[in-house]
């Protein structure tokens, strides 16, 4: 076990699998000469060769639209985006192709590509640069997505995403980059579809991931001062979703409250509120409460951009209502 940034974890798990498996390659803008945006793959062409590791146009529908026909080829390929903001404009490529081609062969064919998308609200960005757009893709039969919060899941996750033989979108939050955490030694794989309990608690479940999951947990630890003691789910995946593990606690706490950093609005936290009203809806004492951005883009204004954030403060006075 050992202390390493987020940005490095991703790192180690590219190298060990492009180490592992000759197929595995990586493409995107300024990955190559620069090391990506956030230098999260420096070093990777001097090891592995500008074959493996191509710098592309500035053309999303070419980089994700070459990613699928690799894919299909029978290489696995991890397209990074730049921005999440810029999946916009491979759309068509995403969910026409991407989602829907080994249905549409009958399973004669796999797409293992990856798109690594950095995403969320940093450093006044503004509102084409700062965007959470996860809860698109849950909408889109044939995609999984996975969203780490910590440098062992953003090991874990990636290298099971470049192994699933699905096409794998994986959020990392750009805040998350210099964090640091214990990450295991070895051969460390994250199961996708698979939530973790970040904290136990009796009170009240909380459901967050990404950035948010940290926010969340120290909101528990204020919570708790006051006599209240919040679960804390980190989910991991959101597509697919681990109902169970969130039912097994909502059974337990009987109230509920879903945290994320992307517009409320059509987010992840309707699509679980919904879930749990389907299905466990006798088991609460209280009614779901979801905490999400205004429906309003990021600003660019460090004044307004703290105030579409979402604060400890703001997820501690949601709980003690609740509770």
């Amino acid at each position: 076990m050992r202390s390493i940034t987020f940005s490095e974890a991703t790192l180690e798990a590219m190298s060990e699998e492009m180490e592992r498996d000759d197929r595995v390659f990586i493409m995107g803008e300024d990955i190559a000469r620069q090391g990506g945006i956030f230098g999260q793959f420096k070093g990777l062409p001097q090891r592995f060769g500008f074959d493996r590791v191509k710098d592309t146009p500035i053309s999303e529908t070419a980089i994700v639209g070459a990613g699928v026909g690799a894919a299909l080829a029978g290489m696995r390929p991890v397209v990074d985006m730049h921005f999440a903001d810029f999946l916009g404009v491979a759309m068509d490529e995403v969910f026409n192709q991407m989602a829907k081609i080994r249905y549409m062969f009958g399973g004669q064919t796999t797409v293992p590509v990856v798109l690594r998308a950095p995403d969320g609200i940093i450093r006044s960005a503004a509102a084409q640069h700062s965007q959470c757009i996860e809860s698109w893709f849950l909408h889109i039969p044939g995609l999984k997505v996975v969203i780490p919060s910590n440098p062992a899941d953003a090991k874990g996750l990636l290298k099971s995403a470049i192994r699933d033989d699905n096409p794998v979108l994986y959020f990392e939050h750009k805040v998350l980059f210099p964090m640091k955490g214990e990450v295991p030694d070895g051969d460390h794989l994250t199961p996708i579809g698979k939530a973790s309990i970040a904290r136990a608690g009796k009170d009240i479940t909380i459901i967050s991931y990404s950035l948010m999951l940290h926010r969340a947990l120290e909101a528990a630890k204020a919570l708790a001062e006051s006599g209240i003691e919040a679960e804390v789910i980190d989910l991991r995946t959101i597509s697919p979703i681990d109902k169970e593990t969130i039912f097994e606690s909502i059974a337990k706490t009987k109230r509920v409250m879903i945290v994320h950093e992307a517009v409320k609005t059509g987010g992840v936290g309707a699509e679980i509120a919904a879930l749990i009203a389907e299905e466990m809806l006798d088991c609460l004492d209280a009614p779901v409460k979801r905490l999400g951005a205004p429906y309003v883009p990021i600003p660019f204004s460090p004044v307004l951009e703290k105030m579409v954030r979402i604060g400890i403060e703001d997820i501690v006075k949601a709980a003690r209502e609740i509770c």
